[in-house]
């Protein structure tokens, strides 16, 4: 009797605190597509306002209702090295109030709403390469297809815990390959497809409201806190305050770095350029911030704040339109924070789903992480852009040329983000007036 004694008292229970603290962390990250959108939102033309606010909100619907359906089984449910299954998780219709997740402290229904919160956003990150020019309709589809073809796998490989890329020993604390170069790989691959907006690297495409810009900067830096240190599910050994105290520490190096390498390069610290500089140490940080020391971190942030920095500039090299450099700051990133594992680690590093990974700055953690990252990076792109020449050749992804240099809130929302008709005479009367011809056509911002 005493060794099945011994096993019931080790056995987990449910944690209070724990459950608290993880329920608060999946609202920070709820917290972080509204974010999203208004970081995006700002970056656009006004004519493109309203679409890029919506491109974000509707995955919070989306991939909820999927979520609940299947999504959640196929990603973490017990299956094999490339998809999971679990019956009773199908429509959350058999899960017990109290039944915990598997080895910790917390509810299954706080596990997988913690989980839904990162595939929510993961979607909503592609949008910002394809501002301007997509069909909402055909955006809501791929978002539908695209969770399900493309992120509940990788969920899987990368945090199952029977994932190929769990059991080889990649460690992804909280999404860089799984969330970042996921979502940035996929942004490639349809942009690829689905060619540049109308005047690229010849009419001016500035944000129109570098406020809304520095205010999504700030809700997805206050929301990542809870991306990150939620994913050590509790606190009980430290790991989660340390991966806490590494988002801040690597997202100031990142946002100093990049301004430093803007300030020698074109002469000029940008409000953009810190709000960027910011979410590239955001991103960089996710893989490895429970892997890695504070003085590791700064060096993460540092590395990717230049990396991204010069990354984002290739677009206008290389010919290939991502909008707002969802493939320069969220690929890049991603790639940059996962193989710096292999040279920084010096303790835990983390899946999500289950267990612990010991990392350490050797090859054999390096070529783990490489193959973790090239595996996602490969097939996000490929099969992305499968996914979009499928809808562009069936529904078309585009919308008509007319429509994009009109603008996309009118033709796709019957919006406008910003009335001033109402506003009385004067500047506001002028504003309100109808523009000639030639000023309506004139690219002035994003």
């Amino acid at each position: 009797m005493a060794p099945a004694i011994m096993l019931a008292a080790d056995a987990p229970r449910l944690s209070s605190a724990n459950t608290g603290f993880m329920l608060i962390c999946s609202a920070l990250v709820m917290l972080m597509t509204p974010g999203l959108a208004f970081f995006y939102g700002g970056m656009v033309r006004v004519k493109s306002t309203l679409n890029m606010l919506m491109m974000s909100f509707i995955s919070l619907g989306i991939v909820t209702i999927l979520w609940v359906l299947y999504g959640f089984s196929l990603a973490f449910g017990t299956g094999n090295s490339l998809l999971g299954w679990n019956a009773d998780w199908i429509g959350l219709s058999n899960v017990g109030l109290t039944q915990l997740w598997d080895g910790y402290t917390i509810p299954i229904f706080v596990f997988m709403v913690f989980q839904l919160m990162f595939a929510i956003i993961t979607p909503a990150l592609i949008s910002g390469a394809l501002a301007d020019r997509v069909k909402f309709s055909a955006w809501a589809l791929f978002v539908a297809l695209w969770a399900t073809i493309v992120y509940v796998p990788v969920a899987h490989w990368v945090w199952g815990a029977d994932g190929w890329a769990y059991k080889l020993g990649v460690i992804d604390f909280a999404g860089g390959t799984a969330v970042h170069i996921n979502a940035g790989a996929a942004a490639l691959g349809v942009i690829l497809v689905i060619g540049k907006r109308v005047g690229f690297k010849r009419d001016p495409m500035r944000p129109h409201s570098l406020p809304l810009v520095m205010l999504g900067a700030g809700l997805l830096w206050f929301g990542w806190f809870g991306f990150n240190a939620g994913s050590w599910l509790g606190n009980d050994d430290g790991v989660g305050a340390l991966m806490f105290v590494n988002t801040q520490v690597a997202t100031a190096a990142a946002m100093l770095a990049w301004l430093a390498y803007e300030k020698i390069r074109h002469g000029a610290f940008t409000t953009l350029g810190a709000a960027s500089g910011a979410v590239a140490g955001l991103v960089a940080i996710t893989p490895s911030g429970g892997a890695v020391s504070p003085l590791g971190a700064i060096a993460v942030g540092a590395i990717a704040g230049v990396a991204c920095a010069a990354a984002v500039g290739l677009k206008f090299k290389w010919g290939y339109d991502d909008s707002l450099d969802v493939v320069g700051v969220h690929m890049v990133g991603g790639i940059i924070g996962s193989l710096l594992i292999g040279f920084f680690a010096t303790g835990k590093g983390q899946s999500t789903a289950t267990g612990v990974f010991y990392g350490d700055h050797t090859f054999t953690q390096l070529w783990k992480q490489c193959a973790g990252v090239f595996a996602v990076l490969a097939y996000s792109l490929i099969v992305s852009a499968v996914l979009a020449f499928l809808l562009d050749r069936t529904l078309g992804l585009r919308v008509t040329e007319d429509e994009e240099v009109s603008g996309i809130d009118q033709a796709e929302h019957a919006e406008t983000a910003y009335d001033f008709s109402g506003a009385g005479g004067g500047v506001a009367g002028s504003l309100a007036a109808p523009a000639p011809a030639a000023a309506q056509n004139r690219k002035v911002d994003a």
